[in-house]
């Protein structure tokens, strides 16, 4: 039965240049998560300015560099790190992506699709238990877009995420732009994409916006959508996180991303507030069909 007492929250991703804009409205936002990559090698001045931050409003660790999805161990040393910032921060909870970053001691670059196969849901579940044992807590793991579908793969996306799900209890970050993304760029249902997903792991949402790209500029040419973060979260990512309110059964921590091209605060703050609305319609959506009034 639906629990007439859950709460829903949102919140924004922890910038410099929209920290002024955070502070000054933090009645209208319930969690900021921060970016872990950005705090590992800081003074402890601004550690302490981070500290006090989270007396003022919850906090989200988030990381981008563990490359957690992939046969080959994340290194210790990585993970000491975010254990002392995790140690020092004490945030509600940290995450990371389901992908790869470096391979034969070469950085990539960016968040790279690893081939979904048994190996790589067996490698990202000794990964992922390796970070809960040295930070004493195991990250949420994140959807991620790409622009190439991982070739060698045996498993569509929603299965390899289910399995690792599965295989190591950890919970989902499910970013619905990434979800968008993918289903533009190759061709799928995002919502049969989200039929799919364990909705009793999604715990936290990631809303963001991305831009049109070609590589050839005739006009016919198919057209595919980039994650850059650097635009206003689209129309249809809302329609989806209308859906995840009829899909979620319990409470979600929604996160507005933004990493660059930044509008005033409140351009963004209205974005959290159609964010708020989308998600309110998808629960009542839920209730009525559950006969909850």
């Amino acid at each position: 039965m639906w629990e007439l007492t859950m709460k829903d929250r949102f919140g924004i991703g922890w910038r410099p240049e929209l920290a002024a804009g955070i502070l000054c409205n933090l009645q209208d936002i319930d969690v900021v998560e921060v970016i872990a990559e950005d705090y590992l090698h800081v003074s402890r001045a601004k550690i302490r300015a981070l500290r006090t931050l989270s007396h003022q409003v919850p906090i989200i660790l988030h990381g981008v560099s563990l490359g957690m999805a992939s046969v080959v161990p994340v290194e210790t040393k990585r993970l000491d790190r975010i254990a002392r910032l995790v140690e020092a921060l004490k945030p509600e909870a940290w995450s990371e992506h389901l992908a790869f970053v470096r391979g034969g001691g070469h950085e990539i670059g960016h968040l790279a699709a690893p081939p979904r196969t048994a190996a790589t849901i067996e490698g990202t579940a000794k990964n992922l238990a390796s970070a809960r044992q040295v930070v004493g807590a195991g990250p949420a793991v994140e959807n991620i877009a790409t622009l190439i579908d991982p070739p060698a793969s045996v498993y569509d996306e929603p299965t390899w995420i289910s399995e690792i799900l599965s295989l190591s209890g950890t919970e989902l970050l499910l970013d619905l732009h990434n979800v968008y993304t993918n289903a533009v760029n190759f061709g799928f249902d995002p919502l049969a994409f989200l039929d799919r997903i364990p909705w009793n792991r999604v715990t936290t949402i990631h809303i963001a916006g991305g831009k049109w790209i070609s590589s050839d500029p005739t006009p016919s040419a198919s057209h595919r959508i980039l994650d850059d973060h650097l635009h206003d979260v689209p129309v249809s990512v809302y329609e989806l996180l209308r859906d995840a309110g009829a899909f979620a059964r319990r409470p979600l921590t929604v996160i507005l991303e933004r990493d660059g091209l930044y509008p005033p605060i409140q351009e963004l703050l209205a974005q959290l507030r159609m964010a708020r609305n989308a998600l309110a319609e998808g629960r009542a959506v839920q209730r009525r069909h559950e006969g909850v009034a």
